[in-house]
């Protein structure tokens, strides 16, 4: 009961703060509001047994890749908005795509009973460390070998894009 109860409040928290962070003009509370939904969709990590998970999301997300985004938004002085008009014809465009999304996700939604797959959780040990290395390091050792290897590629190329000339 405990547990229903704590998904309903971080659902709810979730969605909240991610409606906020879309919905808010200025880009530093937008970022807080996304570090808000990160760690809503944490505990929902937490509730799902999956701790490796959620202390892997929490460090990565809420803890790196935001404080670059803050980093950023400080270094840009995004503070300064400046609301420029937009034509009509891009407004009935962002309505009609607006329009097309829901109806997908409504479809979607609608068809959620039908594919609806039970994961039999037979033992308590389903989200541990040790099930998630046997299956990354047996079953998906070759993707997880690539991913390091584009990860590699991607962190070479941000060191020399970011590297001055010399002239």
């Amino acid at each position: 009961m405990l547990t229903e109860y704590a998904f309903w409040f971080l659902s709810f928290l979730a969605v909240f703060s991610a409606l906020t962070m879309v919905v808010t003009k200025n880009p530093v509370y937008s970022v807080l509001s996304l570090i808000l939904t990160f760690f809503a969709i944490a505990g929902h990590y937490f509730l799902m047994n999956a701790q490796f998970l959620a202390a892997v999301h929490i460090i990565v997300y809420a803890g790196a890749i935001m404080v670059l985004f803050l980093y950023v938004i400080m270094m840009l002085n995004l503070n300064k908005f400046e609301d420029e008009k937009k034509s009509l014809f891009m407004n009935s465009l962002s309505v009609i795509a607006g329009c097309i999304l829901g109806f997908v996700l409504l479809a979607v939604v609608k068809r959620t009973d039908e594919l609806t797959i039970v994961a039999k959780a037979s033992s308590a040990e389903v989200g541990l460390v040790e099930n998630l290395g046997n299956a990354l390091y047996k079953d998906y050792l070759l993707p997880f070998e690539m991913a390091s290897v584009l990860f590699l590629a991607a962190m070479v190329g941000a060191v020399y894009l970011s590297k001055k000339e010399m002239v």
